[in-house]
């Protein structure tokens, strides 16, 4: 145990000293190379090399998006724009300028807006949830078919499912939290 806290502390060490190198690098002063002790950690070559985009034979790239209880099926491909759901309109399918707005907002954020075709297919929850399951599809592909947008699309966000779902009802409640209304008499 005393060997495994000399060998973190000797880590701790050599961690700032590092630090201390780095710093007059950065100040101009010259670091001793006698000196210099490598703590960098490889990370490994799969982030550092751009992943491949992943499009099938039709040259399109299919994600799923989630949010609440709705499940959406995304398939983008370029085009000119047009976004059907379930076989309808997005103007139609989502009659409020909110929603339409809300499945827009990954074309915004990475300037592809008219770029791309979405067809979609969604089920469960209610049509806000259902905007959001195919915000989050249409993020998650757009990565798939050009892996340089996933930094732009993380940072807003739009690539982490919204996980907050209804809470349910407990038993000698009137709703999930609510009691029933006291009487005195």
């Amino acid at each position: 145990m005393a060997e495994e806290t000399k060998t973190l502390a000797d880590l701790q060490d050599m961690v700032e000293e590092k630090a201390a190198q780095d710093a007059a690098v950065t100040s101009g002063a010259a670091a001793p190379e006698a000196d210099a002790v490598d703590v960098s950690v490889d990370v490994g070559a799969e982030t550092a090399a751009p992943t491949e985009p992943k499009i099938d034979e039709h040259g399109r790239s299919y994600a799923t998006g989630k949010r609440k209880n709705a499940i959406a099926r995304v398939w983008i491909k370029p085009g000119a724009g047009k976004i059907t759901v379930n076989g309808r309109e997005q103007e139609t399918y989502f009659a409020r300028p909110v929603l339409r707005m809300v499945i827009g907002q990954p074309f915004a954020v990475t300037d592809r807006e008219g770029q791309y075709d979405v067809v979609c297919t969604v089920k469960g929850g209610g049509l806000s949830g259902q905007a959001g399951a195919v915000k989050h599809g249409i993020s998650k592909a757009l990565t798939y078919y050009e892996p340089a947008l996933r930094g732009p699309l993380k940072k807003e966000g739009f690539l982490t499912r919204d996980s907050r779902v209804v809470e349910r009802k407990k038993f000698g409640r009137k709703k999930a939290r609510r009691s029933f209304q006291f009487s005195k008499r």
